[in-house]
């Protein structure tokens, strides 16, 4: 599960609870200006074939960040459907796939703070 914190134009997502040791990071931070889209994450969604570091189990768990062809991703998902995908532009991560309590307040939080 993920917090997110909107300070001015910086977003830090907080990574709670033991998902912190699953996925070894405890934040990731990026500004509200190399947001390019945020969605709720489809379920069926999967991260990048290469793991480093982190922890995956098919339709379990995906922790961590993983690697693709010109892609580096954030990812701490159980697929359960309370996902929120970010797509990025310019930041140290391409996309984050992140589980959070309620996607649509998230979704709507960081509309609202870009739009600002």
């Amino acid at each position: 599960m993920v917090d997110f914190e909107v300070v001015g134009t910086t977003v830090t997502a907080h990574v709670t609870g033991a998902h912190r040791v699953l996925a070894l990071r405890e934040k990731v931070t990026f500004d509200l200006s190399q947001v390019r889209r945020i969605a709720p994450a489809e379920v069926d969604l999967r991260p990048p074939w290469v793991r480093a570091p982190g922890a995956f189990f098919p339709g379990v768990i995906a922790a961590g960040t993983f690697r693709g062809k010109g892609r580096k991703e954030f990812w701490d998902t159980l697929f359960d459907g309370r996902a929120v995908r970010i797509e990025l532009e310019g930041a140290d991560f391409t996309r984050l796939v992140v589980d959070v309590e309620d996607p649509d307040v998230v979704i709507a939080m960081l509309a609202r703070a870009a739009a600002a």
